[in-house]
């Protein structure tokens, strides 16, 4: 009996030896949670990082779609205005031809 009170003696101050805590009063749990902590605080700052990137790269994104959006419209403007003048144009030329066919009636 007493062969097994000095080993199971050992056996805890083995155990407690393994628990005792360093100069600063932190024992190694609290080593390992701190480990934890800073894990994930730098993977927490890393997903933020990324996330911010990913909103920027939206805004941008959406930001070229308005402007082109604005520029087809501009286009499509100018298109318009251009269509205009050529019926404009189309329309004095026949005019000017059916003037001159009733000239050439007239003699």
């Amino acid at each position: 009996m007493k062969i097994t009170s000095l080993i199971g003696c050992a056996m805890m101050l083995a155990a407690l030896a393994g628990c005792q805590k360093d100069e600063q009063g932190v024992g190694p749990a609290q080593k390992a949670g701190a480990k934890l902590d800073q894990a994930g605080d730098s993977v927490g700052e890393s997903l933020k990082a990324n996330v911010d990137k990913a909103e920027e790269a939206g805004k941008k994104i959406t930001d070229a779609a308005k402007a082109t959006g604005d520029k087809i419209e501009e286009a499509t403007v100018d298109a318009s205005k251009g269509l205009d003048q050529a019926t404009e144009n189309v329309g004095k030329k026949v005019e000017q031809a059916g003037e001159k066919i009733q000239e050439s009636a007239r003699k």
